[in-house]
């Protein structure tokens, strides 16, 4: 029975599995959800997927905040009279069968009128009825079948963004344009001189300005105004000389059809514009469900319980921004503490491995201070605040200006560099070439200066860099690599310096490496020693109740245990203790960094277990390539008790830092950059967030991105962290192939300055140039960027994003 697994979680039963209708399960939350779905004819739920569920937990008091109409209304999507509709997260939201019995909640209630799953983002949006059903039973009632919401401050305070879809609109315009002005543009490519080109000449030609007015004039007004606003600003971007092009073409285009010279260049202007909005849609393209800026109030609930009399155990809900000074709360087990407080009843084991990075429970007895942002692990706790919220530290650490910065605006990015010269080199040739005609051939001056003007635009070297970051970031996504936007793959390109966190970041969530050091046990000591930790909650005692893997088990005579201490059980007359030094009564001389666990059995002491981090799979030969061209840092909100471990782990000249404090980290890589180097951060918690603003590249690393992941500009799931190094190679690649096509489109414009120099540019040339050269830099860098990426290492498989359980969005 013990390998056995459960039919509706698929966790192991252990050693009670629960039996029922032929089937077994690990506890009676499952077999309660199983039942749920037979008796609503729902069995269907696992035909799609095996063991697909999630065990359901107890929640009880959890959601009274949704009592509130305050806080319902600023959560519901729409509501009036009857019906309410609301948007949930859904962190559990994995396999065919969560969509399935999601949007098949109206079978359970027949309340909810309508459920519809948005996949990559794990959210339902539920239609019900306000009259007889609430949020909160909504929300009860996706929890009780394992599939609980996930409600944090961050929904309550931000205004649900409308999309921006201005950018389909206009490329939807240039296409459509671009189209129609190619085919009107046949008859005079073929000099078609009968039927079409006598009768239907300048219907055809007033037709292409008509398409072509709105192309210039709205699909096009970006690239207008970002040159006016350079101009203004003394700052020579790539879009000046567009914005020159773009003019020049439309206003000698018109100029020729209204004066019947000829049919001008909208074939190539309409193509020009459509080309440029594709490129940056192309760029735009990425998942834009990911979140990058995230802070404290995206895993912060949005309401907490207040005791309004210890007496009568009186208990209100009130929002998080209502907690004063001396208000009295209640945190239950597994919730985050809100505000800095005193503990004023309760055990305190709490987490703040999000605040300070430290993967230890800290032990908090009554009358210590607790900071905001620790989690409970050990039962409920009764605090009474010290602070509001916008004073707590937690708040405080996010007060540094480093989170208003905007990084993209500290770089300048290698087509505005190149189009600085480029415009001022383009200028001088037209106004050289103009003055020569001037004195030449007076007649052929103007025609010869906007030729020039209109072949130099430089739709190809603009269209070279997004769409090879574009591909890039597309690739990347694939592996399990998102980025924020393209600028961070050349920034990704330039960094000289790495900094690691470890807890998180070099370090799994899979378990803690146990090595036992002392006296062997006998048979009965060791079942003893078993059955204590298995009745113990302390995170300590589960990790080694895992490691010892031991399954027999017996009834205890006598078990107690001391909060802070350890635990003392008795079997047979055998008295086992198990805990700190101090508990056990031993003088230990191993050092007191290491996390350990000792063991006396009758005041005779047997020996003790230590805890090492179990680090993840290729660290040293990842650290081990990086050292050649990265310098190398840990910083660590540990205590250095694994400092010597480390040592033996990483190679040679990597310099390791711990007891590392939030701000420790930034002033760290603040200083790193004020000697001028290019600082990449590598983290995972919330104590990294001001390092990952600061530095030049902030990486998140996440297990399941369905959880929190700090402020960062690129998240990488955390299977691929020892492929960094290829990460970083392959964004110095993708710049040296948007260089050589820079000159790939320096050469187009080298020939079709020669014919427009010498004063030979005619239509067909024109048409027939600025499209070729256009479309042949988008395939170049395409390929050339595929083919960099599969050559230089082997693509390694990863669960495409819907499969994954995570979900983002752009901006919090």
């Amino acid at each position: 029975m013990s390998d056995s697994l459960c039919y509706h979680c698929g966790d192991s039963c252990d050693t009670t599995p629960i039996q029922f209708d032929e089937k077994i399960f690990c506890c009676s939350g499952c077999k309660t959800v199983y039942e749920i779905f037979t008796d609503n004819d729902l069995t269907c739920y696992y035909d799609l997927e095996q063991t697909p569920g999630s065990t359901p937990v107890d929640i009880k008091g959890k959601y009274d905040y949704l009592d509130s109409n305050e806080i319902i209304h600023k959560l519901l999507d729409f509501t009036d009279e009857t019906t309410q509709v609301v948007t949930l997260y859904i962190p559990k939201i994995h396999c065919s069968s969560c969509i399935w019995i999601l949007e098949n909640l109206h079978k359970l209630k027949s309340e909810i009128k309508n459920s519809q799953i948005d996949f990559p983002k794990k959210t339902v949006r539920i239609t019900y009825d306000a009259v007889n059903f609430s949020l909160k039973e909504v929300v009860l009632q996706l929890s009780s079948i394992g599939y609980e919401p996930y409600i944090s401050l961050d929904d309550h305070a931000t205004i649900k963004k409308s999309i921006d879809r201005s950018l389909y609109y206009k490329l939807g315009v240039a296409g459509f344009a671009f189209g129609n002005v190619m085919f009107l543009s046949f008859p005079e490519y073929f000099e078609v001189s009968e039927f079409w080109l006598d009768q239907y000449k300048y219907v055809f030609r007033y037709l292409m300005l008509a398409f072509s007015i709105p192309v210039v004039f709205y699909a096009g007004q970006e690239y207008l105004v970002s040159a006016y606003k350079g101009i203004r600003a003394g700052v020579l971007n790539i879009d000046i000389p567009i914005a020159l092009g773009i003019i020049v073409l439309f206003t000698r285009s018109t100029v020729e059809i209204l004066m019947d010279w000829g049919t001008g260049f909208f074939d190539s202007l309409t193509g020009l514009i459509f080309f440029l909005l594709l490129g940056k849609f192309f760029q735009q393209k990425t998942y834009s469900f990911l979140s990058f800026e995230r802070d404290y109030k995206s895993y912060f609930p949005i309401a907490v319980t207040r005791i309004t009399s210890d007496r009568y155990k009186k208990e209100e809900t009130i929002q998080i921004y209502d907690i004063k000074k001396g208000d009295r709360l209640l945190i239950r087990n597994h919730e985050l503490i809100p505000v800095d407080s005193i503990l004023i009843e309760g055990d305190g084991q709490i987490d703040y491995s999000f605040v300070t990075g430290e993967s230890n429970l800290v032990h908090k007895e009554l009358g210590d201070s607790l900071f905001a942002g620790g989690r409970q692990s050990a039962g409920a706790l009764q605090i009474e605040a010290l602070e509001s919220v916008e004073q707590s530290y937690l708040t405080q650490l996010w007060s540094n200006d480093v989170f208003n910065q905007d990084k993209d605006s500290r770089y300048t990015n290698i087509t505005d560099t190149v189009s600085k010269y480029f415009t001022i080199t383009i200028l001088m040739i037209a106004c050289i070439a103009t003055a020569y005609w001037i004195y030449a051939d007076a007649s052929q001056a103007a025609q010869v200066c906007t030729a020039i003007l209109i072949i130099a635009c430089p739709c190809a070297l603009a269209l070279a860099r997004p769409f090879a970051l574009g591909n890039m970031l597309r690739i990347f996504g694939k592996q399990g690599f998102f980025l924020k936007n393209s600028t961070v793959i050349e920034r990704l390109s330039q960094l000289d310096t790495l900094v690691f966190d470890k807890t998180g970041t070099m370090t799994t969530n899979t378990g803690d490496a146990v090595f036992y050091t002392g006296k062997d046990l006998n048979a009965d000591q060791s079942v003893l020693l078993n059955t204590a930790l298995r009745a113990s909650n302390h995170p300590l005692s589960r990790s080694l109740y895992a490691a010892l893997n031991a399954n027999e088990v017996v009834s205890l005579d006598a078990y107690k245990e001391y909060p802070g201490a350890g635990i003392e059980a008795i079997y047979k007359d055998i008295i086992l203790r198990i805990g700190s030094a101090s508990f056990t009564g031993v003088q230990t001389s191993y050092s007191h960094l290491d996390t350990t666990v000792h063991i006396a059995i009758d005041q005779d002491y047997k020996g003790h277990y230590t805890f090492h981090n179990t680090y993840r799979q290729g660290l040293s030969t990842l650290f081990s390539k990086l050292i050649g061209t990265h310098r190398l840092f840990i910083l660590s909100g540990d205590n250095a008790g694994e400092a010597s471990y480390l040592k033996r782990l990483l190679p040679t000249g990597i310099q390791t830092y711990f007891d590392q404090r939030p701000k420790d980290k930034l002033d760290f890589i603040q200083k790193q950059q004020q000697e001028g180097k290019k600082v990449g951060m590598i983290g995972d918690g919330l104590n990294d967030a001001g390092a990952l603003a600061q530095s030049d590249v902030g990486i998140a690393i996440s297990e399941d991105i369905a959880v929190f992941s700090p402020a960062c500009d690129a998240i990488m799931d955390a299977a691929q962290f020892d492929r960094i190094d290829y990460f970083t190679s392959l964004s110095k690649k993708t710049i040296t192939i948007i260089k050589s096509s820079i000159i790939l489109s320096f050469l187009y414009n080298i020939v079709g300055l020669y014919f427009a120099v010498t004063g030979q540019l005619s239509p067909l040339i024109a048409a027939i140039l600025m499209p070729l050269s256009s479309i042949s830099v988008l395939v170049y860098v395409t390929l050339l960027t595929n083919w960099v990426a599969k050559k230089r290492i082997k693509i390694r498989p990863v669960a495409p994003l819907e499969n994954h359980k995570k979900s983002f969005s752009f901006n919090s």
